[in-house]
């Protein structure tokens, strides 16, 4: 699948089917090689002598001047380190500058990512992307590039810091030694998954500079809002595997005052590279927040990396879920979990990636002898609770040993006083495996507050049990469905999806038809499920026809994990003089038209006719008959209603129409030709437009996803904007603001 953003085209990105975007720019010959991640082709540079060699892409893309913008690719050479860069040209594709990489710290034939980023310099019209093999000895030698990638930089959707701090492509301006250390860039051979690219490139380098501990920390200062809790990680790469190295989230006040520093320790399985995350609530008169990164007790001259800065709102581990992110994943240690009772001991296990549902790592539960221990989370705020259903859901894993498991709600009124505990009945924790683990009750009268409490019985001693993704939320239907009757559309809610299924959504209507629904990446079918809540509005639901839906999970062995069935509703089609016509992948654009004749329509059919000398009848062969085609015609009322429908026709893309039942007229996908806009004769300043619109029946356009900005925010605009006024140059309209469409 292409990347999506890359101005390159699909051949010159993947260099498939040949080598056609690319020319040799120094000292190379180019061919198209093999073994390559998205497909099978490569640029393959072969040097003609001893000395640099370069590769360019043919084409040259649109830039403006003062607007960032990013290169990266996938390289592999066993001989010489690689860089890549950006080169500026002029109106007259005269260079002006070429923006480098640090050239990779040594060669490496494993894929590894190189990046850079910049701003287009004065005179930049177009730019242009350059590899480069740093620096052969003699002819013949050999080196690959793939996956190449130029546009607008690819940042963390949400994050409050900029690109240029999370990533430090373009320089270490995002980034501060706060104490007894250099920095620099450099670029280690990392390799990252070929669709992952919000990592490589480039990576902070801090140098120790005496023994003892040192640090460096983000100069940016997002603004952060007391009682929300916040995500903040990084890639780190220690010197050693006995390093400590960690990351530090801190919340200031507006007098710069630090308010509060919650640091989460690497535990590092080796000197690779390892995301760290770490979460806290802002305390009160909190004004911003700050990323920190460092080594404790280092050695001078050691060298530990930094890379991917995020700070964001912290995620729900389930939707709705009222326990903090620390103590749902465990990040950091075992937070507000504590042993009431017994012998059981916890831990976060250690080291990184040895086993988790979410995040890195899990706690661990131990128990020495078989014997029964209590559990018991923190207290955490439900609200006005009294009579609503809650669920705690959690993971388990029995890794030495057996438990038998008693799970219990404790309800807390806002005074933390104990109101009552709501128990099931004991039952062994599954095994082997992880399993989801969960219990529903109805909190009590003046419920406020609630903790998750487990009552673990060791089966045998030295028992050991893993945790992960504890959460606990509002029960709330698994399935919902409403609709909105002015803009013709259904929502549909899927609650407590199984994460890493596939999932197919249909729409049903009462003659048994199954139609599958449109989501972001175009039909739902087999889709990977991300995030346990789904939300479609769906805008192709038939009018004043009763409809549901059903929704079925599969997990990679094709078996199904679940299935949701809905109620059933009907749209009102409102006023039978009026019908829809709408643009699947873009339903803002949708228009409410009153109908001033249907179609008559017709069914062309491509035919040759030949007479037979001295026979009466032709003989005709005939291919199939075609579908529907016909005018509409319809009227606007207003200017308002003129634009939209000028917004609505003008990308020339594949549209539905729909009518009321009784109109003898199906809904139908429709291209539209020559449209003809005429005045209805009365004065010159009548606002009534008779539209003429030639339409084609066409087939349903399966591939097209409903345009969204994947949880863009007005954060993200802010983060990435200096001004609010610069969104005036680099969008065209607000649509485009939305969906970061940018001019460049």
């Amino acid at each position: 699948m292409a990347i999506a953003g890359n101005f390159l085209s699909a051949t010159t990105e993947s260099v498939d089917p040949n080598t056609s975007g690319w020319v040799a720019k120094l000292n190379c010959t180019i061919s198209k090689g093999t073994g390559g991640r998205n497909g099978d082709g490569t640029l393959r540079l072969s040097s003609s002598a001893a000395g640099e060699m370069q590769a360019r892409t043919v084409a040259s893309y649109p830039v403006v001047v003062g607007t960032e913008y990013e290169a990266f690719a996938d390289a592999s050479g066993a001989t010489v380190p690689d860089r890549i860069g950006i080169q500026w040209l002029n109106a007259s594709l005269g260079e002006i500058s070429i923006s480098w990489s640090v050239t990779t710290l040594t060669a490496s034939s494993t894929w590894h990512r190189i990046a850079v980023a910049d701003l287009a310099p004065a005179g930049a019209v177009t730019a242009r992307v350059i590899v480069s093999a740093v620096t052969p000895a003699g002819a013949g030698v050999i080196q690959h590039f793939e996956n190449v990638f130029f546009g607008l930089p690819l940042r963390t959707t949400g994050n409050l810091l900029s690109f240029n701090a999370e990533s430090v492509e373009r320089d270490l301006s995002g980034w501060a030694v706060e104490s007894n250390c250099s920095t620099a860039r450099q670029v280690p051979m990392v390799q990252f998954p070929v669709n992952f690219y919000l990592g490589g490139g480039h990576m902070l380098a801090a140098t120790v500079t005496a023994n003892g501990n040192a640090s460096v920390k983000t100069t940016e200062e997002p603004a952060a809002t007391a009682g929300v809790e916040y995500l903040g990680y990084c890639y780190l790469s220690p010197p050693t595997a006995g390093s400590t190295v960690w990351v530090e989230l801190r919340f200031y006040d507006a007098s710069d005052v630090q308010l509060q520093a919650t640091r989460a320790n690497l535990s590092a399985p080796g000197t690779g590279v390892y995301r760290q995350r770490v979460s806290d609530t802002a305390p009160a008169n909190t004004a911003y927040a700050v990323l920190a990164a460092g080594i404790t007790s280092g050695t001078a001259g050691q060298v530990f990396r930094v890379d991917g800065a995020v700070i964001v709102p912290a995620p729900k581990l389930r939707e709705g879920s009222v326990v903090p992110y620390a103590d749902g994943s465990f990040e950091k240690d075992v937070a507000g979990w504590t042993v009431i009772s017994g012998v059981a001991t916890l831990a976060r296990l250690t080291p990184w990636g040895t086993d988790s549902l979410d995040g890195s790592y899990a706690m661990t539960v131990t128990s020495s002898t078989a014997t029964t221990s209590v559990i018991r989370s923190a207290i955490f705020p439900i609200g006005d609770a009294a009579g609503l259903s809650f669920t705690a859901e959690y993971g388990m894993k029995v890794t030495s040993g057996g438990f038998t498991l008693t799970r219990t709600i404790r309800w807390y009124d806002a005074s933390n006083n104990f109101l009552s505990a709501s128990s099931g009945s004991p039952a062994a924790v599954p095994s082997p495996n992880w399993w989801l683990l969960s219990v529903q009750f109805t909190a009590p009268a003046n419920a406020a507050k609630a903790a998750i409490e487990w009552t673990l019985t060791a089966t045998s001693a030295s028992s050991v049990l893993r945790v992960d993704k504890v959460s606990l939320w509002q029960s709330l239907p698994v399935t919902e469905i409403s609709k909105n009757d002015a803009s013709a559309y259904i929502t549909l809610t899927l609650r407590e999806l199984p994460l890493d299924s596939y999932l197919t959504v249909w729409r049903r209507t009462e003659d048994g038809n199954r139609t599958l629904v449109r989501g972001p990446n175009g039909l739902i079918e087999g889709e990977l499920i991300t995030a346990d809540v789904l939300v479609v509005e769906d805008y192709e639901a038939p009018l004043g026809v009763p409809v549901d839906y059903y929704a079925e999970a599969r997990n990679s062995s094709n078996i199904v994990t679940a299935f949701r069935d809905s109620a059933t509703v009907i749209l009102d089609p409102g006023d039978v003089q009026y019908g829809w016509l709408k643009d699947p992948g873009n339903p803002q654009r949708n228009c409410h038209v009153m109908i001033a004749r249907a179609p008559d329509w017709q069914r062309p059919i491509q035919q040759a006719e030949y007479r037979v000398r001295g026979r009466r009848d032709s003989v005709i062969h005939s291919d199939v008959r075609g579908g529907l085609e016909g005018d509409l015609v319809v009227y606007t009322q207003t200017d308002d209603e003129r634009e939209r429908l000028h917004w609505l026709l003008d990308p020339g893309n594949v549209l539905l129409w729909q009518a009321a039942p009784g109109h003898g007229v199906s809904d139908m996908y429709v291209s539209a030709g020559q449209v003809v806009e005429a005045r209805a004769g009365g004065p010159a300043t009548d606002p009534w437009r008779t539209w003429t619109l030639p339409l084609k029946e066409v087939a349903n356009p399966t591939t097209v996803g409903i345009a969204g900005s994947a949880g863009r925010t007005w954060q993200d605009i802010l983060t990435e904007n200096i001004t609010w006024g610069d969104l005036l140059t680099r969008y065209a309209t607000w649509e485009d603001v939305l969906f970061d469409r940018r001019i460049s």
